[in-house]
């Protein structure tokens, strides 16, 4: 941006940040564990739009958790790190950045790690405090978070106050929940009852929102991202008597004309 910044050039910057994904009392478990383990661990968290971290009631964590020990078990088997489906942290730089946060909180779930292999398991943290590394980054990586709310306001409250998210989810039974998490938070996209799925809808944009980027991409989008949308006004030679009711002098009737032209909301009069 600083350098496109020089020749005037405009820019789209998709970045990154804390995707929330809030968890509502009233929906199923499996599913929710089965879509959130899915797209959380896939390619080992090094996704911009992944879950997270989760919100939800602390009964709802207690039935969350056997969920996601389920579905991670059937998704990569009772031995992850010999699994072809699950792949390995980037770089060792970023292994031994996301070591570091497994001391947050307490592990549910995993928490092996294999320096040899750069071999982070997938792994769930309850017990975490808002205030912790792990809270105060972008994991990017197989690390999920669980943090503990009383109410629907609560985790609102809680979104709201830190920085606009490149993607928010929310999961419910009830689309009333839903709507309300998307009309009262802000973020670059958002899902209900799903994972990143919007981002390969091509006729939807994708894009941050604040701290997460400004503009957006994919599909049309891409195309009006890199275009210059030209006004463009052709008008005939001819009316010259209509068209001098703008110039000067500015006689209050002139005026009248002019300001009940601009007043009408449906006119497309171009006199000035």
């Amino acid at each position: 941006m600083a350098a496109a910044a020089k020749h005037l050039t405009p820019v789209t910057l998709e970045l990154g940040g804390k995707n929330p994904c809030y968890v509502d009392d009233n929906c199923d478990p499996q599913t929710v564990a089965n879509r959130v383990a899915f797209f959380r661990y896939f390619n080992s968290g090094q996704t911009c739009v992944a879950p997270d971290y989760i919100l939800c009631s602390p009964e709802m964590q207690a039935r969350l958790l056997p969920a996601l020990q389920s579905a991670i078990t059937r998704f990569y088997g009772k031995d992850p790190q010999s699994s072809p489906d699950l792949g390995r942290i980037i770089s060792e730089k970023n292994f031994q950045r996301l070591r570091g946060l497994l001391s947050c909180g307490h592990v549910a779930i995993g928490g092996q790690t294999d320096e040899s292999d750069r071999y982070i398991a997938p792994t769930v943290l309850v017990g975490v405090q808002e205030t912790e590394p792990v809270m105060q980054e972008e994991i990017f990586g197989p690390i999920l978070p669980i943090m503990n709310v009383r109410s629907l306001d609560e985790a609102i409250e809680f979104i709201r106050r830190r920085e606009k998210p490149l993607a928010l989810y929310a999961f419910s039974n009830s689309s009333q929940v839903v709507k309300r998490v998307l009309a009262q938070t802000s973020s670059g996209g958002f899902c209900g009852n799903d994972g990143f799925m919007h981002m390969t809808v091509a006729s939807l944009p994708f894009g941050g929102v604040g701290a997460s980027g400004m503009g957006s991409y994919h599909g049309k989008f891409s195309f009006d991202t890199f275009s210059h949308h030209r006004a463009c006004l052709l008008r005939r030679p001819g009316l010259e008597k209509v068209y001098a009711l703008r110039y000067p002098p500015h006689t209050p009737r002139n005026l009248r004309v002019l300001l009940a032209a601009m007043e009408t909301r449906s006119c497309s009069c171009a006199l000035l």
